[in-house]
């Protein structure tokens, strides 16, 4: 099988092609062939060394396919060659093969294309988390969005808006305003035109909301936009700061927060969210039945060849994608 793995940390020149043994799954595990494996910015994160891991490293985690195999020990009918899943934790998914814990598979409905399945479970479970745990999304509040445009942000504006919330997004271009605003968001705000990001944006959100900011700030851009979040709460909001793609958020003086009004900051991430197998399925059952009864809409921005991985991470590096990006092995 091929697969795409980063001969040592650094930015995109260092992903390679390499053809390796096909796997055969051990106990507990399933053989998938991979549809469409998702890019994330934590691949971004691990190639470059930010999340230390060991070199050689193989890319990617999540995706959609159909079983292939299955190994010893799966009670019966569990899982069958056939069938349609997709995870959000396997290891090496940048391939054309990959082994996958049967526990962290799920079946993926009849009525959702593989592709949409590989682009929705990630970044679907992640926004449905950050709105029903990070900070429970309720009627009549108002949230800012970072990054509206993206992955996660447009999936996280359709949720927090089906919650009853006003939602405030921030893009960098016009055509993604567009995105965000038919993704839900009541307010869009382009940050490419703001000569200080961490003065004018907390002024335009207090001008939109009356003067008392919003109950939570999404941000997954971290360190260019950590302050203006900050400034731009409510007392008692919450700032949920869930990735860092322009660079990690410094270490901070937690009188910030005092001064800020009492307000909160968590930095979670998903595997905490989805630690029991009952919990998983809840949050994937919510997810991808919304997708299947069309109640949640699923974009994806960018393809790519797996041979291409590394312009796929130049394109999610540059913020020039939209939606999900996901590479598509030729075999599968």
């Amino acid at each position: 099988m091929r697969a795409i793995q980063a001969r040592e940390a650094g930015g995109p020149d260092v992903l390679e092609l390499v053809e390796l043994p096909d796997p055969e799954p051990g106990p507990g595990q399933v053989l998938v062939t991979v549809a469409a494996a998702g890019v994330n910015f934590i691949d971004t994160y691990r190639r470059a060394g930010v999340y230390p891991v060991p070199f050689p490293h193989r890319l990617g985690s999540d995706g959609g396919g159909t079983v292939t195999a299955v190994g010893p020990g799966l009670a019966p009918g569990s899982w069958t060659v056939g069938d349609r899943v997709a995870w959000v934790s396997a290891p090496g998914s940048y391939a054309d093969l990959v082994l996958v814990d049967a526990d962290q598979l799920l079946a993926v409905p009849d009525d959702v294309p593989l592709d949409r399945a590989a682009a929705v479970v990630f970044q679907g479970l992640t926004a449905q988390y950050l709105v029903t745990a990070s900070h429970r999304v309720a009627q009549g509040e108002t949230v800012l969005v970072h990054a509206g445009a993206g992955g996660v942000g447009l999936l996280l504006t359709q949720l927090a808006a089906a919650r009853g919330a006003r939602v405030l997004a921030t893009v960098s271009t016009e055509a993604k305003a567009e995105l965000s605003r038919a993704a839900g968001a009541d307010d869009v705000v382009l940050y490419s035109g703001l000569d200080d990001l961490t003065t004018e944006l907390p002024e335009i959100v207090r001008g939109l909301t009356g003067g008392r900011g919003v109950d939570a700030v999404y941000d997954s851009v971290g360190k260019d936009t950590f302050d203006a979040s900050l400034a731009s709460l409510a007392p008692r909001g919450t700032l949920v700061l869930f990735g860092g793609s322009s660079g990690q958020v410094p270490p901070v003086d937690l009188q910030r927060l005092n001064a800020a009004g009492s307000v909160f900051v968590t930095r979670p991430k998903l595997d905490d969210h989805v630690a029991t197998r009952a919990e998983l399925e809840a949050r994937a059952a919510d997810v991808l039945g919304a997708v299947a009864d069309g109640s949640l809409d699923v974009r994806i921005g960018a393809t790519y060849a797996l041979e291409d991985a590394a312009a796929a991470h130049r394109a999610l590096e540059s913020r020039g994608t939209t939606g999900k990006v996901l590479l598509l092995p030729s075999t599968a």
